[in-house]
């Protein structure tokens, strides 16, 4: 009977030694930080970047020192970029950065920031075939800054040559935006203002395809407002450098095609 009375105790004990077990496991205040690190990587594999920041953070709060809360802050910098939420992800990469300036990953911080700010053609760009340039280039320019400074900070990053041909697609998106704006300058003859931006154009974002244009529109502001000199100037540079946009220019004049 006493026998008995003992395997009945021990099995309720190990009953409740699961029971505690499971209900800690279950716990997200008992788990470890490598167990916030597998429940982010295992949202991050499925998409579910939100619920993935979600235990990145509470990684990093829970356990603020470490090799998992070091990499949990790279995790958010990119969960927050999947997620569509540039600021937050721009924050992170910046945490990240003032924390471990000299981590050997900081360049990917940098690398973040520039993806977090780098243009995505939308719906409407995409319906009714709209060019990315039209748009404020604030976040452009952004971009350009925050690759530009990872290719001058880390030149053997292995970040660095991607960086590199995203700034070549967004230095000609800024000259398209500009020239954007010069040539609205042009139909509200607003003809100083137009010159002066195509002027910048040539002298900001030199070897982009927009130049020739801007040549071309500096020629017709300049003949709008009677400064022949300056006119025949930018044609000089225009047949110079880019010949055949110069010829085609000269068969429109005398075809007299608008």
């Amino acid at each position: 009977m006493m026998q008995r009375f003992f395997v009945v105790m021990l099995a309720a004990a190990l009953l409740s030694g699961c029971a505690m077990f499971s209900k800690s496991e279950d716990n997200p205040d008992a788990w470890p930080a490598s167990r916030f690190y597998e429940e982010g990587q295992q949202a991050m594999a499925i998409g579910d970047y939100k619920k993935a920041v979600e235990h990145f953070e509470n990684l990093v709060a829970r356990h603020p020192f470490g090799v998992y809360a070091q990499q949990a802050q790279l995790e958010i910098a990119y969960a927050y970029y999947k997620f569509e939420e540039p600021e937050s992800s721009i924050a992170a990469a910046d945490q990240f950065i003032k924390l471990y300036p000299r981590h050997e990953r900081v360049d990917y911080a940098y690398y973040i920031k520039g993806l977090a700010r780098f243009p995505k053609e939308d719906y409407f760009e995409q319906k009714f075939s709209l060019d990315p340039a039209q748009r404020d280039p604030r976040a452009v320019q952004e971009s350009f800054q925050y690759f530009s400074e990872l290719t001058q900070r880390f030149p053997a990053s292995p970040y660095a040559a991607d960086a590199a041909q995203r700034m070549i697609y967004l230095r000609n998106t800024l000259a398209r935006s500009e020239l954007y704006t010069a040539e609205f300058y042009m139909k509200k003859a607003a003809y100083v203002a137009a010159a002066g931006r195509a002027k910048y154009v040539i002298e900001h974002y030199d070897r982009t395809p927009s130049v020739p244009d801007a040549l071309v529109l500096m020629a017709e502001a300049y003949d709008k407002l009677g400064v022949s000199d300056l006119a025949a100037d930018a044609r000089r540079v225009l047949a110079l450098n880019f010949p055949e946009r110069a010829a085609k220019e000269n068969r429109t004049t005398e075809s007299g095609a608008p």
